[in-house]
């Protein structure tokens, strides 16, 4: 048994776990790979992100994500890093994918992101392997980190992980630059959505993460995600079992576009939306002095501190903390 002084927000939002199951359990084998067939011809002439790109995926052409026919996994492994709720004691089993279709200049997982090194080419049988792996080693959910541009590839992989004994949580661990046809295919499949809205301002997208269209994009994201899920539940030992965890990374000099993203989310979903409010940037990628030197320092406690003090102030009070003093008792 797994015991812990939990928040108070999470005990009004515990859900039953000995009766809990995931999402798509409640889906026949054929509705799954109805879904990938669906997803699969997503790619021929591509339209799997808001990109658009229009080549054929199928033929190996790639478009602005730089991906082909099959998903490229950079690494996957038990993730003691996460979300306390993710994280719990055994670990997140993340599934690292190469290449994005974000080009934010200050990535921190530059080398993933933008030069895909260390990838590997995986089909939908050895994605599967990969996902089961981390079940039989005991990890508490399947975390999916940059899927926007491998929604087919990863249904493909569920398709026969589900057949196989697949019984976890799957989580989506997005930039929330995601089309809404991929989300459409991922209903009643993902449990949850943890996507990372990133800036509000389109100039600031256009500058930072070579998306102008962003903030127009991440919002109706961010809405069906909430639609198809819901506030974030946990079982009584406070692990994650559905619904939205937002994640907002607080920027350098950004503090008012903070306060945009806030607010729209306690307006739009409510004060019982989940959210992360990280102050971990630091400049990475393309970010330097001769660059992008209004970005090129930390965020400092003060910017931090006034990001959280809005946030509480406006209503939203389910803010990510971590634990403390928890134990694994025997």
């Amino acid at each position: 048994m797994f015991k812990q002084n939990l928040p108070d927000y999470i005990e009004q939002f515990i859900i039953d776990g000995s009766t809990w199951e995931p999402c798509y359990a409640s889906l026949s084998y054929e509705e799954i790979d109805a879904r990938v067939d669906q997803a699969l011809e997503m790619l021929m002439k591509c339209r799997v992100c808001p990109r658009h790109c229009t080549v054929n995926r199928l033929r190996d052409e790639p478009g602005v994500c730089a991906s082909g026919r099959y998903a490229s996994v950079s690494s996957a492994f038990p993730h003691h890093g996460e979300e306390d709720c993710l994280r719990g004691w055994r670990g997140s089993g993340t599934i690292f994918f190469t290449h994005c279709n974000l080009k934010c200049v200050f990535c921190q997982n530059f080398d993933i992101s933008r030069l895909a090194q260390g990838g590997k080419l995986c089909d939908a049988e050895e994605l599967a392997g990969i996902i089961l792996r981390l079940q039989k080693i005991g990890c508490h959910n399947i975390n999916f980190v940059t899927p926007e541009h491998v929604v087919p590839q990863v249904l493909e992989g569920l398709s026969v992980a589900i057949k196989g004994g697949l019984h976890l949580p799957i989580v989506y661990n997005t930039s929330a630059y995601d089309s809404l046809e991929s989300l459409a295919l991922l209903n009643g499949i993902v449990d949850i959505y943890m996507p990372d809205f990133k800036i509000w301002d389109p100039i600031l997208a256009q500058k930072y993460l070579k998306a102008s269209d962003y903030p127009e994009v991440a919002r109706k994201a961010l809405l069906e995600m909430w639609r198809q899920v819901g506030p974030l539940t946990f079982d009584k030992n406070g692990i994650a079992l559905r619904g939205v965890l937002i994640r907002h990374l607080v920027m350098p000099g950004m503090v008012e576009d903070s306060k945009k993203i806030l607010q729209w989310l306690r307006e739009k979903l409510g004060p019982d939306v989940y959210v992360n409010i990280m102050d971990q940037y630091h400049p990475a990628g393309l970010v330097s002095l001769q660059r992008y030197p209004e970005i090129c320092r930390p965020v400092s406690a003060s910017e931090y501190r006034e990001v959280v003090e809005f946030a509480r102030s406006i209503g939203l009070w389910r803010i990510d903390t971590r634990w403390r003093g928890f134990v694994i008792m025997v």
